[in-house]
């Protein structure tokens, strides 16, 4: 059952989250919003470098002076301590607002959760801040979905892990002072059991980032070689070769995702307005005029209410306590696919010039927006967990089909 009201006391936090965006979140930021493509790739709109970064941080500052930078964190480490509701509504309210997200890194969940007390005085504080960036070292280049068949190998040695093998995919590592990761410390036990969690800085000796340029030419991910690279064995997240169930710690702490259905719904409310304008050949009529682009947009806004709805049944279920697991799945297909379906429906609707990718150039649509999103989703229905393991999820666990 989906609740759609909201009690007393959470339309009073809605109207309190509303009223601290307005005064506190920035309002060129916002404005700027319109020309984000918001899928990892750069950011193409007009407010750039030290300007942004100031901006940010002005907004940034005012999320932790509100213990909302890290809203399901307890207070004494920096947080809110929301309730699972009440983080749905500040998601969903940023995202109405286009509120620029900021957010702390994932593992800090699991060092409040697994970490030792040395371990939480040391890196939650700078996260808040956002003083420290951190990467993610998940991936390797033949273990993505199947993650648990991941070969980088951690032996023991001393006082220390000796690291040797590769990631991939890894957003953010060459800017990142920290790496969180899973590394294999056990290669003759069970795949979920031989993995070990583990904190290493990306300055240690031996490792090697290699930035690797996505299709839109955004430059996010690298590879990452690790080559007998010395980790203090202190640095282990909870137990030896139970990384794998550590890992999942911070999936805690994440609810739906509203911000991104409330985000596509922003995004077809962009391409509607940059639709509406006349044509210049003069003709008097709006590409709107057209049977087919109307057609193609309804079905396409359709689509984004019915992702937002999955994420309403997603957070009921939270709220009651409960675990979503072949819902966030079928959650998972069917917004990575409808956003290849807003690519191309975005540019198509364009016509020749939904092919220019000059940001500069006054002929591109919008900063080159809706290429750069065609582009970009085309990773979508790969990245966390391809289409086909997201069906055999649903196929399994939610239609009860045997395995085959």
């Amino acid at each position: 059952m989906v609740d759609f009201t909201d009690t007393e006391e959470q339309a009073a936090f809605r109207t309190e989250v509303r009223e601290f965006v307005a005064r506190e979140h920035p309002q060129a930021l916002a404005d700027d919003a319109i020309y984000s493509v918001g899928l990892g790739g750069d950011q193409i709109g007009a407010v750039r470098g030290e300007e942004r970064r100031k901006l940010s941080r002005s907004w940034r500052e005012a999320l932790v002076e509100k213990g909302w930078i890290a809203p399901a964190w307890p207070k004494e480490y920096g947080g809110a301590d929301l309730s699972v509701m009440e983080q749905f509504i500040l998601n969903e309210v940023f995202a109405e607002m286009r509120a620029t997200p900021q957010r702390v890194p994932d593992v800090g969940s699991t060092i409040m959760v697994h970490g030792s007390d040395e371990m939480k005085s040391k890196f939650l504080p700078a996260m808040v801040k956002g003083q420290e960036v951190w990467c993610q070292g998940y991936s390797e280049p033949g273990s993505g979905s199947d993650l648990a068949s991941l070969q980088t190998r951690a032996v023991r040695d001393g006082d220390d892990y000796v690291l040797n093998g590769q990631k991939i995919w890894t957003s953010g590592a060459h800017q990142a002072k920290w790496m969180f990761g899973l590394f294999r410390t056990d290669p003759d036990a069970p795949k979920h059991r031989g993995i070990s969690y583990l904190l290493l800085s990306m300055e240690a000796p031996g490792i090697t980032v290699r930035p690797l340029s996505q299709i839109t030419d955004a430059k996010s991910f690298n590879e990452v070689f690790f080559e007998d690279v010395h980790v203090p064995a202190r640095n282990i997240i909870g137990e030896e070769n139970r990384g794998w169930y550590v890992g999942a710690t911070h999936l805690d702490f994440e609810r739906s995702s509203i911000g991104s259905a409330i985000g596509i719904q922003n995004t077809l409310d962009d391409l509607r307005d940059y639709l509406l304008p006349e044509e210049e050949a003069g003709s008097g009529r709006s590409r709107l005029s057209e049977p087919s682009v109307r057609a193609a947009l309804a079905d396409r806004y359709i689509e984004a209410e019915t992702a937002k709805l999955f994420s309403y049944r997603v957070i009921s279920m939270q709220n009651r306590g409960d675990i979503p697991n072949y819902e966030a799945s079928v959650q998972k297909v069917f917004t990575s696919e409808m956003k290849q379906r807003i690519g191309n429906t975005a540019v198509k609707t364009q016509g020749l010039w939904g092919q220019l990718y000059g940001r500069e150039d006054d002929f591109t649509p919008m900063r080159s927006k809706w290429s750069q999103w065609y582009l970009a989703t085309i990773s979508e229905t790969i990245g966390a967990g391809t289409s086909e393991v997201q069906r055999n999820v649903i196929a399994t666990r939610g239609l009860g089909l045997p395995r085959g």
